[in-house]
């Protein structure tokens, strides 16, 4: 996963109400770390989520688009203070967010960092730890961890 995230692209309490203000901050928060506009990055995520929610369920969702002037793969995570409505797909409500941003042309590359973070988050114990997870750094280290092949 480090390939994908790096320490300061966890948010271990991010305080929200409701699914657009999760999107709007973790907006915000992305474009310094990738050098584009917010509202891009918003537009883009809103756009997306609007064919279909990305909650994908057990508590977790994994809000993603492509952009055209993005140059890399970048993902954020961000434990939520409280759980929100995300409209999952088994009706629960969201506290742990995964946030990807591709490149419009990473095409399979794209498909295949939503598909190790759907496993990542599907691993048993993962949201679990990261549920109970003091602070990034520890968050990070479970990310990490759990994304080693040989993780137990």
């Amino acid at each position: 996963m480090s390939d994908l995230i790096s320490q300061d692209a966890v948010i271990a309490s991010l305080k929200a109400n409701s699914k657009k203000q999760v999107i709007q901050e973790l907006s915000e928060r992305a474009a310094g770390l990738v050098g584009l506009p917010a509202r891009d990055i918003f537009d883009h995520l809103l756009q997306r989520e609007r064919l279909g929610s990305t909650g994908i369920g057990q508590g977790v969702a994994i809000p993603h688009a492509k952009l055209p002037t993005l140059d890399r793969l970048f993902g954020m995570f961000a434990r939520l203070d409280k759980p929100i409505d995300f409209d999952a797909i088994d009706d629960e409500q969201v506290d742990l967010v995964f946030l990807l941003l591709a490149p419009e042309a990473a095409g399979a590359d794209h498909l295949k960092a939503l598909a190790r973070i759907a496993r990542l988050m599907r691993e048993p114990g993962t949201a679990q730890k990261l549920r109970a997870s003091h602070d990034a750094a520890s968050i990070y280290a479970v990310l990490n961890r759990a994304s080693e092949p040989n993780a137990a």
